[in-house]
């Protein structure tokens, strides 16, 4: 291809050698296993900026996905499991995961429905804040679920903290 994006044809390698000198571009190897070569006229430092910058952009822009993990016993006390499940709904409300293990000793391991019903009724009191992502699970001593928030949420609550992010970077943010 020649300087302005348009075919040149099949050129022998010196004279492609010396449109790349007069026009004060690079001669880049696009293709080496086709029959002939393809070869392209571009300024081979731009075209590594901004595909630089082009993968920075997308790497801004990927969502970070953070598993946060509560750990349950059978017999919790109610008020255990409410301070719990406040950390549950904070982790959702920040826009995370939450891996919730019941943790089985002793006897508790031959009664796995107990384990269920407590992660079935954790799952349903924060069910305005997520959604079960994978339903429990009988794990040698302990039961596993883990509750992803719901999608407009992370996305509003990820594009506030991002806000946040920018305020503050610019020396704006409000006192807290």
């Amino acid at each position: 291809m020649g300087p302005e994006g348009e075919q040149v044809g099949i050129v022998p390698i010196g004279e492609a050698l010396r449109l790349a000198q007069d026009s004060e571009l690079d001669l880049v190897e696009v293709a080496p296993m086709a029959r002939p070569p393809v070869v392209k006229l571009m300024d081979y430092g731009k075209f590594k900026y901004e595909s630089a910058q082009k993968a920075r952009e997308a790497r801004r822009n990927q969502a970070l996905t953070v598993i946060k993990e509560m750990r349950l016993r059978l017999k919790i006390d109610p008020h255990d499991y409410e301070t719990k499940k406040g950390h549950v709904e904070r982790f959702l409300k920040s826009g995370d995961k939450v891996k919730i293990t019941v943790m089985f000793r002793g006897r508790e391991q031959s009664r796995p429905e107990m384990g269920y019903r407590l992660l079935q009724r954790l799952a349903a009191d924060v069910s305005e804040l997520g959604v079960i992502e994978s339903n429990p699970k009988q794990d040698g001593r302990n039961m596993v679920m883990v509750i992803a928030p719901h999608r407009n949420q992370a996305a509003t609550d990820g594009a506030r903290r991002q806000a946040k992010a920018d305020r503050a970077a610019e020396g704006t943010a409000p006192p807290a």
